[in-house]
């Protein structure tokens, strides 16, 4: 039988519980210094010429943009949590032809010197396979998905409910599930994690999510495809794949406020993030 941990809180307070498991709640203690992050994106492949009309809601059909593929990672003393997962099944490498490509997990390792047995904790925004894939290579990650997303697309036994995750990918999060490591956020605006919070409305599938940590710097927000570009923030312009075009540019309009500056909401895939925030090696950027 799946182990599957779900996470509320109560509007009055931080008081997490857990949904059928029993008394699980927090025992207080010692008053700690609210936990920050350093936080980077990690570049992992390149797809290249891709469809600018695919990423933003009525773009010129000619436009193509070699577009980033990347994942996030959030590290303080206490954790390191890694906000999506990449890909890595071999199937996708001739349908994408991904270029410059990595596994997620050794790009970690060659950019930020971590072990994919150091990860703690995945934050997975959406099914979709090039940002769930890679979930089972880091080993003892807890890994964070929407309530609402995992009961619409993944059955009880592992099986797709509806298309957008990818069949082995579905048996993969009940797989993770059955280990114990499967943790449903219930909603939005939950602080799942000290000092990181998730929000919804984004609408790209049935309850994608995007991310907010504490920072040195502030609230930094990891919008990843709930904004593919940062043509999408700055244009208040939805995506081109969202389930509600009005709820995704009011999602984006939420995010520039949420973020202690609008230049700290990083988008999904523009490759002009490697760009716009201090290099620290090819491939990898710092968030601040």
């Amino acid at each position: 039988m799946s182990r599957v941990r779900r996470f509320g809180f109560l509007a009055f307070g931080f008081l997490p519980w857990a949904m059928g498991l029993g008394p699980w709640a927090l025992t207080p203690g010692p008053r700690q210094s609210p936990a920050q992050y350093d936080v980077h994106a990690v570049r992992f492949a390149t797809l290249p010429a891709f469809r600018v009309s695919s990423l933003v809601a009525d773009a010129d059909p000619a436009r193509r943009l070699d577009i980033a593929m990347m994942v996030w990672v959030l590290r303080s003393p206490e954790r390191v949590v890694l906000v999506d997962a990449g890909f890595y099944r071999d199937k996708f490498m001739p349908q994408w032809k991904p270029v410059d490509y990595v596994r997620p997990s050794d790009a970690l390792k060659a950019g930020l010197g971590i072990e994919a047995d150091q990860v703690t904790d995945i934050i997975v925004t959406h099914v979709h396979w090039d940002h769930l894939d890679g979930a089972d290579l880091f080993p003892r990650a807890k890994v964070w998905l929407q309530r609402e997303e995992y009961d619409y697309y993944v059955g009880p036994g592992g099986e797709v409910r509806n298309r957008a995750i990818d069949p082995e990918d579905a048996a993969m999060v009940a797989r993770i599930a059955a280990d114990g490591r499967l943790m449903l956020a219930d909603g939005d605006d939950r602080e799942i994690l000290p000092g990181i919070r998730v929000y919804t409305g984004g609408r790209h599938t049935f309850a994608s999510q995007h991310v907010g940590a504490r920072t040195r710097s502030g609230t930094v927000i990891l919008a990843s495809d709930n904004a593919y570009l940062f043509e999408n923030l700055e244009r208040g312009v939805a995506i081109a794949a969202t389930i509600d075009r009005a709820a995704n540019v009011a999602a984006q309009a939420r995010m520039l406020k949420l973020a202690a500056n609008p230049k700290l909401v990083v988008p999904g895939h523009d490759p002009a993030v490697f760009d716009r925030f201090p290099l620290v090696k090819p491939g990898v950027v710092r968030i601040d």
